[in-house]
């Protein structure tokens, strides 16, 4: 391979996809990186200016134009971090949520549509090939935080939930199909009948593939939301991914209104209460219970939404 097939698939790549963005009706009325600006603060839900800059290589001062701009329109709010002054941290509002998400649709709409004209047989040939270009360029380095992407799941990805948080506790703690009965309840019961607006799934993605994930849905508590089914998967650990799991649906719980969040996890889970406690969550009750083959002791934890703004 040459430097020119190198510029020749740049080329062919650039057309294909500037093709999909015919009269910059994908992301108007904002400017391509206006939209990306949006796109990684929908995918982060919390971080900060500094934090913005370095993902998108971006001037400090044309960054800080962007966010005066989407301040201004009621898209984002900024507030000065407690543990460091000099930081401050950036969050999409209601309606740039709205907003993020309205350009994702279009965008997803256009990939598809691309998509479309490739024959079903040869997608996976497709993926694969794309996959390989990406493992070969990475030049084997190792995955860092910032190559994790948080999204939001689609196809298949609520069925890759429950396989694998039944594979994971089966294979770490012994767990029996009891578990994987109760997660496939609980991912159907939020298939089948969720608010949008009150409940959401992340799912935690590296290198093209799910490597974790969590959900937030409503409690039976009056504004109460409930954190379940948090999980990371074993050779994605360290890269900060539980905290930026637990981090999402304190914001998005915070953010649409919920007074407290709760939830339910075991002892023998000593990472993620580790993280629990990190994020301000307290123990309200424990009791040991046979469940899943093994004698356990079940915990309750709460976190008061309103006494945990940063």
């Amino acid at each position: 391979m040459s430097v020119q097939d190198i510029r020749a698939f740049n080329r062919f790549y650039t057309n294909v996809i500037g093709a999909l963005d015919y009269s910059r009706q994908l992301y108007a009325p904002y400017t391509l990186t206006e939209s990306r600006v949006l796109y990684e603060l929908a995918h982060s839900p919390r971080t900060d200016a500094a934090d913005l800059r370095a993902e998108l290589s971006l001037d400090a001062g044309y960054l800080s134009r962007i966010l005066n701009k989407f301040q201004e329109a009621g898209l984002i709010e900024r507030t000065t971090s407690t543990s460091d002054p000099r930081r401050r941290h950036v969050t999409l509002t209601a309606k740039g949520r709205e907003t993020a998400a309205l350009l994702a649709e279009r965008a997803d709409e256009s990939v598809g549509a691309l998509l479309a004209t490739v024959p079903p047989d040869e997608r996976p040939r497709l993926a694969e090939a794309m996959m390989t270009v990406r493992t070969l360029l990475a030049d084997g380095r190792p995955p860092r935080r910032e190559d994790v992407l948080l999204r939001e799941p689609g196809p298949g990805d609520l069925g890759w939930i429950v396989q694998r948080n039944a594979a994971l506790y089966a294979a770490e703690y012994g767990w029996n199909a009891d578990y994987e009965g109760l997660v496939a309840r609980i991912v159907a019961d939020f298939a089948e009948d969720h608010d949008p607006h009150l409940e959401r799934v992340w799912i935690a993605e590296l290198d093209g593939r799910p490597v974790g994930c969590v959900m937030c849905v409503r409690d039976e508590a009056p504004a109460t939301a409930r954190l379940r089914l948090l999980l990371v998967e074993p050779e994605a650990r360290g890269l900060g991914i539980g905290d930026r799991l637990v981090r999402a649906v304190i914001d998005f719980a915070r953010g649409v209104g919920y007074h407290e969040l709760v939830l339910w996890t075991n002892d023998v889970l000593a990472a993620a209460r580790r993280i629990y406690q990190r994020h301000g969550f307290v123990l309200a009750a424990e009791k040991p219970h046979r469940s899943f083959g093994k004698d356990l002791n079940g915990q309750d934890w709460r976190l008061d939404l309103h006494s945990t703004r940063e």
